[in-house]
């Protein structure tokens, strides 16, 4: 495979957590159909992503939490036993229609993923990146764990150099449950430090294969550049995995309500760039957070373009404006009245902002440990 291939599903459109819920928004459909009016994705390159079957799921899911959770789609309703045993009916992981359906989706993304990636390429699959579930229990808005899926059908094509590189806002507890300590495995993450689900601090080295990097609010595009050129590549390029699963939630940048992080799209573009240049045989960029519409939008159409070797031009023609201007934000303040530049265009660089002392710091801890040199446990 050498064209990059683009997962999506139309159960996107219109499937909701509900009305009141950080999940409300309108995400990957938005993104199919920005690329779309932007000449970026063809029908050759979109592949429609499938629902995963009860038993891959099993893979790295437990059986009985599986059935837990097609039983609550199917009946609408979680008993106190399941919602305390599984974390499913709760306020983060609320009882909605396509709740088995929508994150199976997802997981059957990631493992069409790994098997489009046998032979090589780079596939964009923004439904992912539900990095916080748990093997037996919904956590974080993340019923399946479309990552931790995709990390283990890859160890199963006999690979044993994967790497997991996560820049949402938020630590990929999950992930780190699954993998912690694995000798096959870099993991390293990015995130805001005391946000929830307050782990992965400084100290937190998984057993020895995780780089966690816990960051200050205010976080900006020139810090991210440093961790990037000075951390992540270097690490990427001491390990040489066999693939890299890429998370980029878009919840760490400016006006997104979840973070107080201030990092723009250009910064995401650029970090996929660099990844990309790395040239790992098989690469999987999945999406994650986010629940700023708008945001969301630009960011992650942006790293398709960047994925697929399109121009992102400085305004948005008529076409592409139009899908931006359909979007609503209700329940929250910004939408109500969004400055125009959400409209039309996706760039929105920052201005040159010093780089901290903590995060100068925090990288010459990191790159110290084995982990950063490609040495695992």
């Amino acid at each position: 495979m050498t064209t990059p291939v683009f997962l999506g599903s139309e159960i996107y459109r219109g499937s909701t957590y509900g009305s009141w819920h950080p999940l409300r928004i309108p995400r990957v459909s938005t993104v199919m159909d920005l690329c779309r009016a932007m000449g970026w994705l063809s029908a050759a390159q979109y592949r429609q992503s499938p629902r995963a079957k009860p038993k891959a799921l099993t893979a790295w899911h437990d059986p009985l939490y599986i059935e837990a959770l097609m039983r609550a789609e199917e009946t609408q309703d979680v008993d106190d036993a399941t919602r305390a045993r599984h974390g499913l009916g709760t306020v983060a992981n609320p009882v909605f229609p396509e709740m088995y359906r929508r994150p199976a989706t997802g997981a059957g993304g990631a493992l069409l993923a790994v098997e489009l990636l046998r032979a090589g390429g780079v596939v964009f699959h923004p439904g992912g990146g539900t990095h916080h579930g748990l093997p037996d229990r919904a956590n974080g808005f993340c019923y399946l764990n479309d990552p931790a899926l995709a990390i283990t059908a890859l160890r199963q094509q006999g690979l044993t150099r994967i790497a997991y590189v996560d820049i949402d806002a938020h630590h990929p507890d999950g992930v780190e449950h699954g993998f912690k300590g694995a000798s096959d495995v870099l993991m390293i993450s990015v995130h805001e430090e005391r946000r929830w689900p307050f782990t992965g601090a400084l100290d937190d080295d998984g057993g020895g294969n995780c780089l966690n990097l816990p960051v200050p609010r205010g976080f900006h595009d020139a810090e991210m550049a440093l961790i990037r050129d000075m951390l992540i590549l270097p690490a990427l390029a001491a390990f040489s995995p066999e693939a890299i699963v890429f998370q980029c939630g878009a919840d760490a940048v400016t006006d997104d309500p979840l973070s107080r992080l201030c990092l723009s799209a250009q910064s995401y573009w650029d970090m996929v760039a660099a990844v990309q240049s790395l040239r790992c045989h098989r690469l999987l960029v999945t999406g994650g957070g986010g629940y700023n519409p708008w945001t969301v939008a630009r960011v992650w159409s942006g790293i398709w373009a960047t994925l697929s070797g399109q121009d992102i031009p400085d305004h948005l023609p008529q076409d592409g404006e139009a899908i931006l201007r359909g979007l609503s934000w209700a329940g929250h303040s910004k939408g109500k009245s969004p400055p125009a530049t959400w409209f039309t265009q996706l760039h929105d660089r920052q201005d040159e902002t010093p780089i901290r002392d903590i995060i100068r710091d925090r990288i010459a801890l990191l790159s110290a440990r084995p982990a950063a040199q490609g040495v695992l446990p």
